[in-house]
Order: structure tokens, then sequence, then C-alpha cells
């Protein structure tokens, strides 16, 4: 037996939890199992597992290994597939990482209609706001909102993002409207603690840039609560239209200063740069492509003056 087959027993091992489940599910003796288990572990001359009467425990190498090795099989069972032309369906594992308010407002009904067209395929979503390393977490993609110059991964845009300055009119209607970004110091400011600064870049008529460094009296990690609490009257936050649209649509949020604009972020599909992509993660990143691009649905909401789609401009 090669290292691949070895590695493939290994894996089994640590899915079923111990080598007598594996000698149970696939008919080979458990000393066999074991065999294997130490052939690949002298040849790699590390111990991978804790092994007991009842189960096997993971070493901190044999759980590094496992991660790996668990998308080397992936991999091969992927280019497999390709090489003998079984390209109508997708099975295997799809491992995503999203934010949580994207993800569950937007992400989640585009993922389950992917998964009636795919039912053999296995989805496993982690929805977090934090920043996910793909390799130590065994994921395959993460959809990431940022200004994406540089990165250690491989991206593709699959939606632009824009967002607006807004408030409460009745927050307006008590502490007055400001008319320009310097205005902003005498506010109620809702910050977003997950952003690399907590200044605020503007561009304004002309196009010029101007950085706003409001003092902050709440911060959140979370878009979904800041709307919220703006939309309670609490102050003035950076929204993005995927979370504020609905509520400038109802009236419940009026934009600030809206003849001033933010830079527009994206939407990225990130993976690894050394990891083969497999056909069913390039399948899921077209069929995002396909639903989201430059002008998502949810910026298809008028503004209560009917000045137009919200967050679109005249200048993009």
């Amino acid at each position: 037996m090669g290292q691949l087959e070895d590695m493939a027993m290994f894996a089994r091992i640590v899915e079923a939890g111990s080598m007598s489940r594996v000698a149970e599910q696939t008919g080979i003796a458990r000393s066999a199992v074991s065999r294997r288990l130490a052939a690949l572990e002298q040849s790699l001359n590390t111990q991978l597992l804790v092994r007991n009467t009842r189960n096997s425990t993971l070493t901190d190498a044999g759980s590094s290994f496992y991660e790996r090795a668990r998308q080397i099989l992936a991999d091969v069972q992927e280019l497999n597939s390709e090489t003998s032309g079984s390209q109508t369906q997708l099975d295997g594992d799809l491992r995503i990482a999203a934010p949580v308010s994207f993800g569950l407002l937007h992400l989640a009904g585009v993922v389950n209609e992917f998964a009636e067209k795919y039912p053999a395929l296995s989805l496993h979503l982690d929805f977090n706001d934090r920043q996910v390393d793909l390799i130590e977490e065994g994921l395959d993609l993460a959809i990431r909102i940022a200004d994406l110059k540089d990165s250690d991964y491989l991206a593709r845009k699959i939606a632009t993002i824009r967002r607006v300055l807004c408030a409460s009119p009745e927050y307006l209607e008590a502490f007055g409207s400001p008319t320009v970004p310097k205005d902003l110091a005498a506010h109620r400011i809702l910050g977003y603690t997950n952003t690399p600064t907590s200044s605020w870049l503007m561009e304004d008529p002309d196009g010029r840039r101007i950085r706003v460094n409001p003092p902050v009296t709440i911060s959140a990690n979370n878009g979904d609560y800041l709307c919220a609490a703006a939309r309670d009257g609490l102050g003035i936050g950076v929204a993005p239209t995927f979370i504020a649209g609905p509520d400038i649509k109802r009236g419940k949020l009026v934009r600030v200063l809206p003849e001033y604009t933010i830079p527009l972020l994206g939407a990225y599909v990130v993976y690894p740069r050394t990891r083969f992509l497999s056909r069913r993660a390039r399948c899921f990143i077209d069929f995002l492509v396909e639903r989201f691009g430059d002008h998502p649905h949810w910026d298809n909401f008028e503004s209560s003056s009917g000045s137009g789609p919200i967050g679109v401009t005249s200048k993009t």
C-alpha cells in the first residue's frame, strides 16, 4: 500500500473515532488497520494518534496532518472526477466561512439554492465576523467584505458593497443634521470595530477625499446591532446598504450628508494560493457571481425622496 492509501485510512480512523469502528465499516481486520496507521507514523517519524482500548485521540501533529490530508484526498478525488469526465454532478465537502450579517441576510438563500441544485454536495458553513485562517481551520473558501488590496489569498469579487451615513429621523430632529463632515464631532457616533481604523473616509461632491475621526459613543462588532441602534435614535453610523437599505426605504433611517460618498468595498471569495481549487468550489463561486454582481439586489431601494437607488450616485 502507498502513502496515499495509508493517509486515507488515517482519515477514516479520525472520522470514525476508533480503529475498531473502521474495521467494522470496512471489513478489514483491526490488526491490519493498526498496522497501516503504524506504517504511516513510521514513514513520518511522528505519532499521529494516541490509542486506547475505546478510542483514539489526535496529537498536535496528527491534527495538523489530518487537516492537510483531508484536503489532499479531496483534491485527488476531484482530479479523478474531472479526468474521468464526470462533470454533471458535484459531491464531496465544501467548507465556507462568511461574515454574520451578510451571510444570514443574503448568502444563506443563495447557498440553499446551490444545495438544492447539487444535493450530493455536503456544505459546511461558518458564520463569523473574525478573519479566519482557511488552512489552519480546514476551510475551502471565505467571503470577505473589504478593500482587498494586499492579501495572502487569491480572490474573486462577487459583489460591490456600498455604504451610507445614516441616522433615524427622530435623532436628527433632536440633535440636528450635520451639513459638513466636521460637524460629526458634535454628534453621537456609532462605530464598527471590525475595521483596521476607526476613522471615516468620505469624498466631497468634487471628488476630494476627507478623513474624519469623530469620537465614538457606542461601538460593536456587528452591523445589524449598529443599524438597530441607529434606528432607535442612538446616533449616526456608517452602514452597508445590504443591511440599511430596507430601513431607509421605510423611512426608519435617513441618509446623513448624502452629497458625500463613502468609498466602495467589495464582497470577495478568497481561497489559499497553495490549494488546488476544486470544481465544486469553482462552481459555487460562479454561482455567487451570477446572483450578485456590481449592482446587487439589495441596492434596489428607492430613497424616500425618490432620488434613486440607495448608495448609488451619478459618479458610480
